[in-house]
This record gives structure tokens, sequence and C-alpha cells, in this order.
């Protein structure tokens, strides 16, 4: 979780729209880099990988939005994405041409490790006992998450190094 979240300063409203948009964060990155790994690089085995992971934070934003409607729906919403910085999003850094699936899992789990921080600090903050328990389940899903990726990287081996001289340089003008 980014050190500068003071949660003792947010609105239990409040935690839930940092947690709706920190979904929106991920789930839009995510896509991002599904659509360049297949457009771009043509790494069709990563560009699932992070469908399969926009497809997750879809799902985590759904239940945190229904449960801001349920309890806080009269509440001003008071978070916008302008105070959101990579709650739980992979950095943009990490996507590149020679990015094999090993990158896109370790790139996830770092992502899984942070939304898994967030939300364990957003439970300590929640008034509702049903909110708290969906942090909480939300928290023991990345965990889950983790696991999942952790397994896969157990299955994939070891990264791939990128040969300098498998990149192509740029032409060089003849005089």
């Amino acid at each position: 979780m980014p050190a500068d979240i003071d949660f003792s300063s947010l609105s239990p409203a409040d935690v839930l729209d940092l947690g709706i948009l920190s979904e929106e964060e991920a789930r839009s990155r995510y896509a991002e880099f599904s659509e360049m790994m297949t457009t771009v690089h043509r790494n069709t085995e990563a560009a699932r990988f992070f469908t399969f992971m926009a497809d997750n934070e879809t799902r985590h934003r759904e239940l945190l939005t229904e449960q801001r409607r349920r309890h806080y729906s009269q509440a001003e919403r008071r978070i916008t994405s302008t105070e959101l910085f990579d709650v739980e999003a992979p950095a943009y850094e990490v996507a590149g041409a020679f990015m094999d699936l090993r990158a896109c899992l370790e790139a996830s789990l770092a992502s899984e490790e942070k939304a898994e921080s967030f939300y364990r600090g957003a439970m300590a903050h929640a008034e509702h006992g049903e909110v708290r328990d969906l942090f909480g389940q939300l928290a023991e899903q990345e965990v889950g998450h983790q696991r999942m990726i952790r397994d896969k990287m157990a299955k994939t081996g070891e990264s791939s190094p990128v040969d300098p001289d498998d990149i192509a340089d740029e032409p060089v003008g003849q005089d």
C-alpha cells in the first residue's frame, strides 16, 4: 500500500470510493497491458494473463460498488482519481517488448501484494461489519491470487534474459 494513504483522515465511504477507484485503475492498467501485448508485441500468452487479471479487478469493483450503494448511497463522493496513484495497479514501466509470462507474473504478484495491504489497512476503518467483512474477503482473495501467481511462477521457471543483440537498432542513414 502506498505510504501516503492516511486512512484515519478518510470516512468509511471514502475508503470504499478509494477501493472502487483502485480496482478501476488496476483493471484499466491490465487491459492496457493486454492490448499492448496483443497489438504491439504479439505476445498472446501475456495478453491472456493480463485479461484474466483485468476480469478479477472488475469483479472486485462490482463488490465494492454494491457496498457503497448499500451503506453510503447518500454520502458525498470526495475521493477522485487524481488522489489515486497505483494503489493496486502494476506500474507502467513493467510492461515491455520482451516481456515473457514470468515477467507478467512478477508484475501481477507485486500488484496483488499492494492490494492485500490496502484492504487490510481499509478493514480497520470500515464502520459497517458487512463492509469490514468485504475488505477482509477481498484481502483474502488477493492472497489467493498471490498463491495462484506463485504456483504459475513455479511452473514457468525463470525469465529469459533479453539479449541486446536481439534488439534491432534504428537504421543508420547513408551519407
